[in-house]
């Protein structure tokens, strides 16, 4: 599945919307992005795997992701969907205190029909307004995302409760507590008391990526946010991250940020 609306937002745009109606397409592993997003379904049902938490969403229901949470989701084989993304930036967002609530409401948010109603039809203006050229229309468009953020904190939701973790939920708990540490294949198997071969096999069907694959984009993450929020050098912050050598650290870090480290704090900050 292409992220169109990704692309806007790496290409410099602070707030886009986009509708995909499909079928079989699945993400193909985990990820997460530096800026929040809403995810709408507005037709079928959808299984989001958040962090090691795995909740299935029916339509005209909503999932928050705040900046740096790891998730994907995926649908039953053959079964239509139809779904609205809303990719915005935290500098879009009108108020220090609004901020602060988004980035603790992770999760699955259970509409009302009233609100449901008029979130589709805030994104719906939002889908219509970055389509054309109007005077203020970056002021417009961020009306209209703090109009729809606003009705959604100030309702009373329901979060789903997540189905219960299994044991890869677990090895995935343990790689966000524990990845600055060093983590072998054989070690983690051993802690779980499961083979390398099971752990590689069942992890790449669970998560759609691999155990490395997973650990260094966690560790990258951890690394973005460092590079953002503290003045540490880049070194020591790859060291804290848990890498062991700084060569290595930036070659994992330009494939998954598709920046150096250097570039990419002098870019947000």
């Amino acid at each position: 599945m292409k992220d169109l609306a990704g692309e806007r937002m790496r290409q410099g745009r602070d707030i886009w919307a986009e509708r995909i109606a499909g079928v079989n397409d699945n993400m193909a592993q985990s990820h997460y992005h530096d800026f929040f997003e809403i995810y709408y379904l507005e037709k079928g049902t959808r299984t989001h795997v958040i962090y090691d938490q795995l909740y299935r969403i029916q339509n005209k229901e909503l999932v928050l992701f705040s900046p740096y949470v790891m998730h994907y989701s995926f649908g039953e084989r053959d079964a239509a969907f139809q779904r609205i993304v809303l990719y915005f930036r935290p500098g879009q967002i009108c108020s220090p205190v609004l901020v602060e609530t988004l980035k603790k409401g992770t999760g699955v948010y259970q509409l009302s029909q009233e609100l449901s109603q008029r979130v589709e039809w805030l994104i719906h203006q939002l889908l219509a307004e970055q389509e054309q050229e109007k005077p203020y229309q970056p002021e417009y468009q961020s009306v209209l995302l703090n109009q729809l953020l606003m009705d959604l904190v100030r309702s009373t939701h329901a979060k789903h409760i997540p189905e219960q973790p299994e044991r890869f939920a677990k090895v995935i708990r343990y790689l966000h507590e524990n990845h600055r540490e060093t983590i072998t294949l054989e070690q983690l198997a051993a802690n779980f008391y499961i083979s390398p071969s099971y752990l590689c096999r069942e992890f790449k069907r669970y998560t759609n990526t691999t155990v490395i694959q997973y650990l260094n984009v966690t560790r990258i993450m951890y690394a973005q946010r460092k590079l953002l929020e503290t003045n540490q050098s880049i070194s020591q912050i790859a060291l804290d991250a848990g890498f062991s050598n700084i060569t290595h650290f930036n070659r994992v870090f330009r494939q998954v940020a598709h920046l150096t480290p250097s570039a990419y704090r002098k870019q947000n900050r």
